[in-house]
């Protein structure tokens, strides 16, 4: 699989309701020194994350516009939009290969205004 597809699964894989509900695949995909500075305004680090997802009710999200740039041999970035039925946001993360595990470091969201 190449790396546009791998990481496309790996955020779909984040949106999904039975990853969300699972601390222990949420903390497999997000990597230890992980940081998330969310749409809603909030900054997040991995056991914020792991903790707060599981209690979360689920929104289904899907995702637009997916690319990938490549950083380094082991680092990408990928940007997207991602969309629930209210809202629309802007996406990006940055993914960390690892013993040939990728797993999120940083997350970020940005809210599109409607209108």
């Amino acid at each position: 699989m190449d790396l546009l597809h791998t990481l496309l699964e790996l955020e779909r894989r984040l949106l999904s309701q039975a990853t969300r509900g699972d601390a222990e695949e949420i903390s497999r995909l997000i990597a230890d020194d992980f940081s998330e500075f969310g749409a809603s305004g909030g900054v997040w680090n991995k056991t914020d994350v792991v903790e707060r997802l599981p209690d979360e009710i689920f929104t289904e999200r899907t995702i637009s516009e997916f690319a990938v740039k490549p950083l380094s041999e082991h680092t990408a970035l990928v940007t997207y939009q991602c969309h629930t039925a209210a809202s629309t946001s802007l996406r990006s993360s940055i993914w960390r290969k690892k013993e040939e595990q990728w797993q999120m470091v940083f997350h970020q969201g940005t809210s599109i205004p409607k209108g």
